[in-house]
């Protein structure tokens, strides 16, 4: 097991020399270990990942010229000649954000370096390529810059005052639904389905119901993935405000040993259009044969089954012994117990089944939300929430890279999500020789040599562009504000 320690920068420098001499791999054994249990999954191997390969990677291609615009928040950023004249990219937007950094001075002892700040983009790109961190994470930004909270007397007077909504989405935390024979790191393509349902719901709400325009989704490099609210609205939000709008999405989808699901009639207007979003995708990708098949085999559609209300068992006997003997499939097996349910509750004309008038009022309004409460147990955000609550909660930044599987940690289009596939991220490995075997014209960037070319050049020109364009909007708005009230037009 790894020995993790927490330090602060000033602790951290002691660790320098010691590190200098450290940069080795895992032990032998230790990931031959690893690979074993991973290479089915996800193709890691010492070929993916290693600290000489990270170096590399933080030389040649880690975007930071795009991450200290993007965290700078200077509206200029979108105008090369306005950028040059701006003092913006100073601001204390980035010189008081908080970084840390997880190295590895020894194979096995990872250390935790928090409350890092930097001055400018070349600050921290010096600082990355010294320390040639395992991991970067990002944090708030602080009243103080954080590389100086020790001088700082009393916590009251070193407190965040900004940071983007974030939000955690992590397949360990759908292990008890997933069916396709993954649990814990393991991904599959079946499960990872599973993120792209989780990401067109929330996307879709913080747009709808928060009036969000600047998210920004990011692959987690192994089996999850974030996003990053970075409207100004958002970063300014209190813990209060964060909790509100994470308890907002936060569903109660039940346990292995409790079924129930914490929904009830009339459904929320963001459930039931969460439920419209998830259901075709619940067809087509949790009950089939060859998915997860929970509508697929005998075995699996009498567990589903058991699940139905008390006041449904009717039901249940009657599919039980139909479909042992016929041969739908398992989209028309789901009409087919909806269609049951709904002439149990009265809600269908249909005669084929007899209805029960008798039914009560509670057994009638579980009958009804079972479908809906089905689709969510298996297709709904599971949120880490306490991610999204505190304004000083750490997420590992965008572009690092995993070092459990080497693969980048990309942006990911939200539009086009059902094209995104994890095993093709590019990994350590990958990119360097896509490096080496370049032969095309000159670019700007060398990381426009690899495959990383799309996503990142996508990233500037759907995320940061518009965001820069409203930030140079607001900016001008203010300014006009300013002028009517003084009088200098």
């Amino acid at each position: 097991m790894t020995n993790k320690r927490e330090r602060s920068e000033e602790d951290g420098k002691e660790m320098e020399a010691d590190y200098e001499e450290g940069k080795t791999t895992e032990s032998d054994a230790e990931m031959e270990e690893e690979n074993s249990k991973e290479k089915t999954k996800t193709g890691n191997s010492q070929t993916d990942f290693s600290t000489e390969l990270l170096a590399q990677y933080y030389s040649r291609l880690f975007p930071f010229e795009m991450l200290h615009e993007w965290l700078s928040y200077n509206p200029d950023a979108c105008n090369p000649k306005a950028k040059a004249n701006s003092t913006k990219t100073k601001s204390k937007t980035f010189t008081h954000r908080e970084f840390s950094f997880t190295i590895e001075p020894f194979p096995g002892e990872e250390i935790y370096i928090r409350y890092q700040s930097f001055k400018d983009q070349a600050d921290l790109t010096n600082a990355v390529l010294k320390r040639n961190p395992r991991k970067i994470d990002i944090g708030a930004v602080f009243s103080h810059p954080p590389k100086d909270h020790k001088a700082i007397q009393g916590m009251a007077k070193f407190a965040p005052c900004q940071r983007e909504l974030v939000f955690d989405v992590d397949l360990t935390d759908y292990d008890g639904v997933r069916r396709c024979g993954c649990d814990g790191a393991n991904i599959c393509h079946k499960c990872w389905k599973m993120m792209g349902m989780a990401m067109k719901v929330m996307d879709q709400g913080l747009r709808e119901d928060f009036g969000f325009d600047n998210i920004a989704w990011f692959y987690s490099g192994r089996r999850g993935i974030h996003a990053w609210v970075c409207d100004e609205s958002a970063r300014q939000l209190s813990d209060a405000g964060r909790s509100a709008v994470a308890s907002y999405f936060e569903v109660n989808l039940g346990t292995d040993k409790d079924k129930n699901v914490g929904i009830h009639t009339p459904l929320h207007p963001t459930l039931s259009r969460a439920h419209k979003i998830l259901e075709p995708m619940f067809i087509r990708d949790i009950i089939p044969e060859g998915k997860h098949g929970i509508l697929a085999e005998e075995e699996k559609w009498t567990e589903l089954l058991e699940t139905l209300p008390q006041g449904a068992m009717t039901v249940k006997d009657k599919l039980l012994k139909k479909w042992s003997k016929d041969y739908s499939t398992a989209a028309e097996k789901w009409d087919e117990l909806k269609r049951y349910l709904n002439i149990l509750i009265g809600k269908s004309t249909d005669k084929k089944v007899k209805q029960n008038k008798g039914i009560n009022a509670k057994d009638k309004e579980e009958v009804e939300l079972w479908p809906v409460a089905t689709v969510f147990r298996y297709t709904y955000p599971r949120l880490d929430i306490n991610v999204s609550k505190m304004q000083n909660h750490l997420l590992k930044s965008p572009f690092c890279v995993h070092p459990k599987t080497g693969r980048v940690c990309v942006p990911i289009d939200c539009s086009n999500v059902d094209d995104f596939d994890p095993f093709n991220v590019p990994t350590l490995g990958q990119l360097m020789k896509e490096l080496d075997g370049y032969d095309g014209e000159d670019v700007t960037n060398e990381w426009e040599k690899t495959s990383l070319k799309e996503s990142f050049g996508k990233f500037q020109k759907d995320f940061l562009l518009p965001m820069w364009k409203d930030l140079k909007r607001a900016e001008k708005e203010e300014a006009e504000k300013m002028a009517a009230v003084t009088g200098d037009f």
